[in-house]
């Protein structure tokens, strides 16, 4: 007994040891982040980066609130696209993982082998873009950044794996000789069982919407309605061509950009948000990432 008591003794300390070291890991670049958004971008550029900034400094987040109403209309938009595009992105992905794994669904294969096809063939640029603007008349419309991440192929997929590992086929069989129908299962039964896959994509689904930015440089023209990483993206160009300016033409400007830092106190506002709605669904995501495993 005490031999096997020091053998897991011995193993719990490795293990945490292991742990914490990769952890730090994990943590150190985000502290080199956070440090560097405060530091001189004289600093950086001569110095480099350090976890303890050498020379403090709040110019790189005065220089990106310049203007606060902006950058909040932004963060508006990317967060009302974020909240409705995972919702609905969710509704539509559960009930096709629903449908897809019901053995009583004659065309469930065919239907599968369509949605993983366009995982590895697509129309293309062109012709998407036309769809959008010319049929759809998308442009300048906040539908232009919902709807193309309402249905991911590889998220229906993973939700369709996630509901038949969770929801055995008896259960769904014996909701219906008592008298219920599929809309009833599913939000009853399917719903309820799936919450850790459910809370695992629509993580994937929101970090998808919050992270986007393409689709404003595609079909959003308007300032108004730029979600918040082009909105910054648009930031950091404009202060480098103002500065590339000056040294170009030899002409001072009066305020020199720090472009260096301004990158990190982009990187910092962008992701709080999404580093502060992890900790709610984290024991979700890891429920979530183990369904389906085999058991010992």
């Amino acid at each position: 007994m005490e031999a096997k008591t020091t053998d897991s003794s011995l193993f719990n300390i490795i293990g945490y040891t292991i742990l914490i070291l990769f952890s730090i890991v994990c943590i150190f670049p985000f502290l080199l982040l956070l440090s560097g958004s405060f530091t001189s971008n004289e600093s950086i550029i001569v110095d480099g980066y350090h976890l303890i900034p050498k020379v403090f400094s709040w110019r790189a987040y005065d220089a990106v609130l310049v203007f606060p109403g902006r950058v909040i209309k932004a963060y508006m938009v990317t967060t009302s696209v974020t909240v409705i595009g995972s919702f609905t992105g969710l509704l539509l992905m559960t009930m096709a993982g629903y449908v897809l794994q019901r053995k009583d669904f004659k065309y469930r294969n065919k239907l599968s082998f369509f949605i993983y096809f366009t995982t590895l063939f697509g129309g293309g640029l062109v012709p998407w873009y036309i769809l959008m603007t010319k049929y759809l008349h998308l442009t300048n419309s906040y539908l232009a950044l919902i709807i193309p991440g309402l249905m991911t192929p590889f998220l229906i997929i993973l939700m369709r794996s996630f509901i038949k590992a969770a929801v055995p086929e008896e259960l769904s069989e014996s909701a219906k000789i008592d008298g219920a129908n599929d809309f009833r299962i599913y939000y009853r039964i399917v719903l309820p069982l799936s919450m850790p896959g459910i809370a695992t994509v629509g993580l994937f689904l929101a970090l998808q919407y919050w992270n986007s930015w393409f689709l404003s440089s595609m079909f959003i023209t308007e300032q108004a309605k730029y979600e918040l990483q082009y909105f910054l993206y648009n930031i950091i160009n404009a202060a480098s061509f103002a500065n590339g300016l000056g040294v170009s033409t030899g002409v001072t400007l009066g305020y020199d950009m720090p472009t260096e830092s301004m990158k990190l106190a982009m990187a910092m506002i962008t992701t709080g948000p999404i580093l502060l709605l992890y900790p709610f669904i984290q024991r979700y995501f890891v429920k979530g990432l183990t369904i389906g495993a085999v058991k010992g």
